[in-house]
């Protein structure tokens, strides 16, 4: 995997297939390439590296052709290395291809293509599909694009390709499977991406292609889909995009992550827009208008996500809980279909993810459809898989997020499932209209807060320069904070490379404890809830231990403040929003600490935006 983009039209490919890749920057990689198609051949530049580096090597170098594709990279099949860059190409050079992915037989295809003579230039499963178009072309004479479909029938995995050719040097074919790929449609021409803010430049129409579809690119002419494994042609549905150019810019900010935890006000407010009624504590939630009565009659919801969105999803699982009275599982996407889970046909599944297109949550999504439950989606992309394939769900509308560890992305989820909470807890009668009223007006004055906390970034900055000389952290909470300091470690682990863990702060006693020495930097998110003099103890042991305690604490809470080396103070809220409060501090020290130590904040090492592969 990471990026993909193609033109074909009446233009210069070249300039459009970088623009796109420096677009798709954001999702993190080690290399990118492109190949070039016209009736003097296939010409392919690539390179370890970034945008820029591939930029620099094809300088004074033929880049012309109507026709093209590129790639960036983020390695699963071979290191790093121009070898291993997309895109491949066949062994005669009459097809190139680029591939997100993973090719799950690519071991059996490779050698059976070594015993007709093919030769592998590279380490990665990508080549071996290269290979095989050319091969099943010269012996059956198919068209290139019916030996794309052949080619793809024998392959066991997920994809999303765009493929060229010289025997057909005025066509590309895209296919998917598993991995997504849009196609943007202008004027007598076409635009292919892995992630529709590549083609927003060029166009706002675009089609989504379906799980198993391919499609025959050729300028000036419709645009007709297919299956992979027949050839019955459909014509496809044209989605008009709202992507704000703007808002994918930095804004004066010297990287995405600052301009997105700065965004958070606005946000968290966007994600509530139209929704929360502060006057009668009314939740409307249009996704799931045809799902809520059911839902709050549910005798369990199981959430599946990853990363952040699993924090996220754990702070649902105490809020709905708590709140409205069902029980709640909150399961690794990842895991979840390999541990032969007991789904029920009258138990909801949401899926949680920033992307929409998490390859371990889509994964779950299928195997909870199959057994028979009401699968609702949250996300962020309008169009992404998770929104196609879901029968419901909420748009967290938090606008596009650039930096690899998600920020606005975390309090937008959290803002909804907090929405989400409040219309099961009315329906339910778990609250009453005096509670409902006051959570709902507590909800809707966090991004003022946010904006307060926000302001406390020189003290973060003090605290980063002193986390950035050791090699550990650990983060604690308990009840709605734990979750917080998950994500807390999480962001720093992300950004700095520095090991963190995140507990329930009971849990330091029954073992991790003994990691604790002199000047270990240990967060405690601390603010007042229902467990904070538990938290308070558990920084006692700390401090016991000569541990380096910074405490995240409530406003006024001069007690808890004094007990901790150092301190940072968020706005009074009750304890159902304050989440949203403690994680902002979290974001600041991880992001300066990040900034000290001289990281790529917003592409870190070895990750990717939207993990698209198993």
């Amino acid at each position: 995997m990471c990026g993909i983009v193609g033109y074909i039209g009446k233009k210069e490919a070249y300039p459009i297939l970088m623009g796109g890749l420096s677009r798709l920057e954001y999702r993190g990689y080690d290399s990118a390439g492109v190949s070039l198609c016209d009736d003097k051949g296939i010409r392919t530049y690539k390179r370890q590296g970034k945008v820029a580096d591939l930029a620099l090597f094809t300088t004074g170098k033929d880049v012309s052709g109507a026709v093209g594709i590129g790639h960036t990279r983020w390695a699963t099949h071979g290191e790093p290395s121009d070898r291993n860059s997309h895109p491949h190409v066949s062994q005669d050079g009459s097809v190139a291809i680029v591939h997100n992915g993973i090719i799950e037989n690519y071991r059996q295809l490779r050698a059976e293509l070594e015993r007709n003579g093919y030769r592998f230039g590279s380490d990665t499963d990508t080549e071996s599909v290269a290979h095989l178009i050319e091969h099943i072309g010269k012996k059956t004479g198919v068209t290139f694009p019916e030996a794309v479909r052949l080619a793809l029938r024998e392959v066991v995995g997920a994809y999303a390709i765009a493929a060229i050719s010289t025997n057909d040097p005025d066509i590309v074919v895209v296919a998917r499977k598993g991995s997504p790929l849009v196609v943007g449609i202008g004027d007598g021409e076409f635009f292919i991406a892995s992630d529709a803010t590549a083609v927003a430049e060029y166009t706002r129409k675009v089609v989504y292609l379906d799980e198993g579809e391919m499609a025959v690119l050729k300028r000036g002419e419709d645009l007709l889909v297919s299956a992979i494994d027949g050839r019955e042609e459909r014509n496809p549905v044209i989605t008009e995009i709202e992507a704000e150019l703007e808002s994918i810019g930095k804004e004066g900010f010297e990287h995405f992550m600052e301009k997105e935890i700065f965004e958070q006000p606005k946000t968290i407010l966007d994600s509530m827009r139209g929704r929360l009624d502060p006057e009668t504590g009314e939740v409307r939630l249009g996704g799931l208008r045809d799902h809520i009565d059911r839902l709050a009659e549910a005798d369990r919801i199981i959430f599946v996500a990853c990363g952040t969105s699993f924090y996220a999803a754990i702070l649902g699982e105490y809020l709905i809980e708590r709140y409205a009275g069902i029980p709640v599982e909150v399961e690794y996407a990842s895991e979840f279909r390999y541990r032969h889970p007991l789904i029920r046909k009258h138990d909801f599944v949401f899926a949680v993810s920033q992307s929409g297109e998490t390859a371990d949550t889509l994964a779950a999504i299928r195997l909870a459809k199959e057994s028979g439950a009401t699968v609702l989606g949250i996300c962020n992309v309008v169009g992404s898989s998770i929104a196609r394939e879901t029968v419901a769900g909420i748009y967290t509308h938090a606008g596009p997020e650039i930096g690899v560890a998600s920020t606005k992305a975390f309090t937008a989820q959290v803002t909804v499932l907090s929405l989400i909470t409040l219309a099961l807890a009315k329906r339910r009668k778990t609250l009453s209209d005096t509670e409902l009223i006051r959570l709902a007006k507590e909800l809707l004055a966090i991004p003022e807060k946010v904006k307060t906390a926000l302001a406390k970034r020189e003290e973060c900055k003090e605290i980063a320069k002193e986390i950035a000389k050791s090699g550990d952290a650990f983060y604690l909470g308990r009840g709605v904070c734990y979750p917080v300091a998950l994500e807390g470690a999480l962001k720093l682990k992300e950004i700095t490379y520095i090991h963190a863990e995140g507990y329930p702060a009971g849990e330091m006693k029954h073992g991790p404890i003994a990691l604790i020495e002199d000047g270990t930097p240990v967060i405690a998110v601390a603010p007042e809830s229902e467990t904070h003099d538990k938290i308070v103890g558990s920084i006692q042991e700390m401090k016991a231990r000569r541990a380096n305690v910074t405490a995240v604490v409530t406003e006024g809470d001069t007690a808890t403040a004094a007990l901790a080396d150092r301190s940072i103070s968020i706005p009074v809220a009750d304890e159902f929003v304050v989440a949203l409060l403690a994680v902002i501090p979290l974001q600041l020290i991880a992001y300066h600490t990040a900034v000290t130590l001289g990281r790529d904040v917003d592409r870190p090492r070895n990750l990717a935006k939207s993990v698209t592969v198993e």
